[in-house]
């Protein structure tokens, strides 16, 4: 008899939707608060994200908050390396799909995916970084920065293995070339695809494998 009303004065002790939250996987738990801290962002405005405020649309104690968490900075990191993760999904299935040696078709494929990355929230959770240059300008640095390396480790291996390489400072070029890119296309979200795959071929020095530029193709 002891035991039982011991077991149940800590039931009873846990707020409900506390009790909830414990019975769901970690994940699940960690995905709750991300969400809440997109919300919270999105509906009050950055300058209103606090812990209380983001446990409270969670339906979770701040103790739990904190157990994912060491602050309020490091779940809108986390929430930023979500937003990465997911543009770099969808490199991944566009350098998947596309075929090895057709160099047109890439570049008319790869403009619409990146204007489609910045219209879909991928390039930048504006809500997040809108009122702070600081938060914006360390997401970009990290978003380019993958990108380059991930395009640098397969793409480029791909193309030197069957074309010559025209550019120096190979990673470097890509990180300049996708931060304009990503930047430009923030602000103008009504450049034409062409516009855009002409900006990337000419470049990387490689208009000559497109039907505009034959005159320019590199001679064997």
């Amino acid at each position: 008899m002891g035991g039982k009303t011991a077991d149940t004065s800590v039931v009873d002790a846990v707020p409900a939707s506390d009790s909830a939250a414990k019975r769901l996987t970690g994940d699940e738990r960690r995905r709750e608060i991300l969400d809440a801290v997109r919300t919270v962002s999105s509906e009050l405005g950055v300058s209103h994200l606090s812990v209380s405020a983001v446990t409270k649309r969670a339906g979770c104690t701040r103790s739990l908050f904190y157990h994912y968490f060491a602050d309020m900075d490091a779940a809108v990191t986390a929430v930023m390396d979500e937003a990465i993760d997911g543009f770099i999904t969808e490199l991944e299935q566009w350098n998947a799909s596309r075929t090895v040696g057709d160099i047109e078709g890439a570049l008319d494929t790869v403009a619409p995916l990146f204007k489609r990355l910045v219209a879909s929230g991928h390039e930048l959770p504006s809500t997040l970084t809108s009122s702070s240059g600081a938060l914006y300008g360390g997401f970009l640095h990290n978003v380019v920065q993958r990108v380059a390396q991930y395009i640098c480790d397969t793409t480029v291996v791909d193309f030197v293995a069957h074309h010559e390489l025209r550019i120096d400072h190979v990673y470097e070029t890509f990180y300049t070339l996708i931060m304009g890119l990503l930047m430009y296309i923030r602000t103008h979200p009504d450049v034409p695809d062409e516009t855009v795959k002409e900006i990337i071929a000419s470049t990387l020095h490689i208009e000559g494998y497109t039907a505009k530029y034959p005159e320019r193709k590199p001679q064997n």
